[in-house]
Parts: C-alpha cells; structure tokens; sequence
C-alpha cells in the first residue's frame, strides 16, 4: 500500500473519525467498519443539495433553444434525471469496499490502465469547478452592485475570494462537514428556488404548438440534460464509503436518486419555463428579467449558493482522485493542489473573455472519453453485483486486478470501442464526427457508454465474476 493508503490514525494513536468541522483524515484507504456511521438518507441531502445549481436552469433553456416545445424540453428534462438512479446505485460499490470510484475502477481497468482516465477526471471536476466559480462569483459581483458597491476590477477580485474560500473551506474539512454543509444549504435554496418555479411558471407557454426539432434538436437536448448526472459517476462511491456494510442497493438508490432527481428537474423546468418567455443567451439575465424586483438580489445570491454546493463536491471528489494517481499526500493536503489550479483558472475566465467559452467547449468534447469510460464501469459493477476483492484494489503486481502488466485488455478494449463510435458520433464546437450528417445532424456521444458497456461484457463475460471472498 501507498503511504496515503494506510489506515489514518488521529494522534496519540486513536483510530480517527469522520466529525463535521474537523479535518477529515481518511484519504482513499479502505474505510474501517468501526468508523462507518450514517444512513442511505444522508445521500439525499447530498445529491439535493449539489444539484440546486443555476447550470440547470441553462440546460433547460438550452433545450428549447434547440427546438423543443416547453412539453417536449420537459420530457427531457425528466429523463435526464432518472439517470441518477443509475448514480446512486453505483454509490453500493463505496459501500462494499469503503473506498473511492476512482480506486474501484481500477478492477475495470487494471491499475495502470485507470490512470489515464483518473487524470481526465481530474481535469474534469478541475474545469467544472472553474466554471461554476466563475458563475458564483459574477453573481456575487452583480450582488454587490445591487447594493450600489461598485469596486470594478477589486469587486470582482473580492467576490472571487469569497466564493472560493466558501468552497475550499467546507471541502478541506472532508466528508462529514461536506455532508453537513449540503444539507443546510439545501434548506435555503430550496425555498429560494420553489419561489422562483412560481415567479417562471405562469408566465410560461406551454400551448405552443407541437414542433419538430428533428434529430440534431432532440440528440443535443438529451446530451446537454444527461451530461449533467453522468459528470458523477466516478464519485458516487466517495460519498457511501463511510455507510456501513448493511446499507442496503434499494435504500441507497432511492434516497440518492430523488435527491438529484427533484432537484434537476425542478430547475431544468424553470429554465424551460424562462426560455418560452425570454432571450436566455446570457442565462442569468435573462431570468432575472422575469423576475420581481425585489427579488433579483436573492436570485443572484440563489445563484451563488448553487455553485457552491456543487463546487465542493467536486473539489472534494478531486483531492480524492489525487491520491488515486500516486500523489504522496494526505487528502487535506493535495486539495490544495486542486484549489489553486481552480483560482488560477478561475482568474483566466475572469479577467481573459475568451477562456470560459472555449474551456467549456474543452469540456463537452471530453464526453468523448467519460461516456464510453462510465459504461465500462457500470458494465463491470453490475457484473461483479458490487462484490469487489477490496484489499486487491490497492495492491500492486500481485493484486488480481494488475491483469497483464498493469492493463486489463477487455476494459481497455472495451473503452477505446466506446471511444471510436463516440468521436464518430460527437457534434460539438471542437469537433463534428464524420457519421454526424449521415444521421441528420444527430449527436450519438452518449450512446458510447452502450457501445462500450456491450464490448465489455462481450469479452469479459467468462472471466469477470462477484469476487466470493471477504471483502
């Protein structure tokens, strides 16, 4: 084992536990049975909360852009959230092995050949921690202008270091104070957001005549609406792996599932309902426009909390993925790492126009990787019914999932197929596969992780099996 994989001990020799506003000291090492605590419901407060976040409400607006009725982007919004059933249910794997998404994919995978997908990840949750700073600090600026504080360039510096500090804080302190945090943030969003579904909703026009988007319309509006959920799912299990071992899959899905599910779909309404009445380009002055005055300091203070809740979840989930490839620190201390490169990214989005654009365009093509790369993932867990050889999972040449010199030829394969037919498939502003006009402007991205997850249990059915011995 790692040195950040050994069990993590408080001084004086005391076995640590996981309490809100202490610095959490388990990394990615098998959580103890003794130090399990909490129950399936802490996942509903959890997924809730990061999901209260204005990037919904855009989804929403972005799908009747594309062409869809306020009937037809409904539908789809609704969809999109049943797809965290599918992400709460892979949070059982945390709970079977008590350790992180990122160390468990490493039985898909083999060890060495996790690395290059937890590198990307990192990036990933890096990028969409950027992105959400970003939103929350320029709420927070608008906020200040409100209340007839113009600073320029200083209030925008000042509203960044607020956000930031927000985030990093709760996300130092680990897992407990993250749960903590989701929770009672969740309270306050939440009845700052059913208000502003009854500020959008009457005004909404949902007696527009049936459209046809056609392909192009309809495929973009299910990949912006699952692209959401399917972000998460190499964290799921870094949120269970403290439940104790008799959590059951049914309690642990539902709870997680509806609390992503409520609260992706209310909001991705509020941005259909917004896009019926209004110009949403500029998506949080567009909705601003529809609201009471009143209310429009609370809306961007809605905002800002959004974007926070959801950023320390994934600043969490990345001092995690550090560990997992082979930084030599403690999780408290290869957050930092993550917390700068957000500031320092933060800082290009905000003082240099063109960043944020074309780091979001980075990030849409990354689909490319992480669909085909989630079907293998869910493939394996489902064929292995989460039944994993625990301490294997952070061994080295001996571990039985080192596979051939580190790489499990069916994973990799699995993956790159995935890969192949999502490029050939993808249309985003970066690129535009070659089978994306053969199939009348159709975007088929996310059909990649079917692709992949169908080659994995191809070539792995006869090898890949529940591991039969203790966990």
């Amino acid at each position: 084992m790692t040195q950040q994989e050994t069990t993590a001990r408080a001084p004086g020799g005391a076995v640590a536990t996981d309490q809100a506003f202490q610095v959490e000291t388990h990394g990615i090492d098998p959580i103890p049975d003794e130090e399990r605590h909490g129950g399936a419901r802490d996942l509903f407060w959890l997924w809730f909360g990061s999901n209260l976040t204005f990037t919904y409400v855009i989804n929403g607006a972005l799908a009747v852009a594309f062409g869809l009725s306020f009937w037809q982007a409904t539908g789809v919004v609704v969809i999109g959230g049943l797809a965290f059933f599918a992400i709460s249910a892979a949070g059982l794997s945390g709970v079977r092995t008590g350790t992180a998404t990122l160390v468990i994919s490493r039985a898909p995978f083999g060890v060495r050949g996790n690395w290059p997908a937890g590198m990307l990840n990192w990036v990933v949750s890096i990028g969409y921690t950027i992105l959400n700073t970003v939103v929350g600090t320029l709420a927070l600026e608008a906020f200040f202008a409100d209340l007839g504080w113009a600073f320029g360039h200083t209030g925008r510096a000042l509203a960044l270091l607020i956000t930031l500090a927000l985030t990093f804080l709760v996300a130092l302190w680990g897992h407990a104070t993250v749960q903590l945090a989701e929770r009672w943030i969740a309270y306050v969003l939440a009845v700052g957001f059913a208000a502003l579904l009854v500020f959008l909703l009457p005004g909404a026009d949902t007696a527009g005549a049936a459209v046809h988007p056609g392909a192009s319309g309809w495929s973009l509006a299910f990949v912006v609406m699952l692209a959401g959920p399917f972000s998460y799912v190499p964290m799921p299990a870094d949120y269970t792996r403290y439940l104790p071992r008799t959590t059951s899959l049914r309690s642990l899905t539902w709870y997680g599932a509806l609390g992503g599910f409520v609260s992706s779909v209310a909001l991705g309404v509020a941005g259909v309902a917004a896009a019926t009445q209004t110009d949403m380009t500029d998506a949080v002055a567009g909705t601003e426009k529809l609201l009471p005055g009143w209310f429009q300091p609370l809306f961007l203070a809605l905002v800002l909390g959004g974007s926070v809740t959801n950023s320390i979840v994934t600043l969490y989930s990345s001092s995690l993925n550090l560990q997992v490839l082979g930084v030599p620190w403690s999780r408290s201390k290869a957050i930092i790492i993550s917390a700068a490169v957000t500031a320092a990214g933060s800082l290009c989005a905000l003082f240099l126009t063109d960043f944020t654009s074309s780091l979001l365009s980075f990030l849409s093509l990354l689909i490319i990787v992480f669909a085909p790369w989630g079907g293998v993932f869910l493939a394996d867990m489902v064929m292995r019914r989460c039944h994993y050889d625990a301490p294997a999972l952070h061994a080295g040449p001996d571990s039985a999932y080192w596979y051939r010199s580190g790489y499990h030829p069916a994973g990799m394969t699995a993956l790159l197929a995935g890969m192949v037919f999502a490029a050939l498939t993808c249309d985003s502003e970066l690129w535009t596969g070659p089978l994306v006009a053969p199939l009348g402007g159709a975007d088929l991205t996310l059909l990649g992780s079917v692709v992949s997850a169908l080659v994995y249990w191809t070539l792995a059915r006869r090898t890949v099996a529940p591991h039969t011995g203790p966990s």
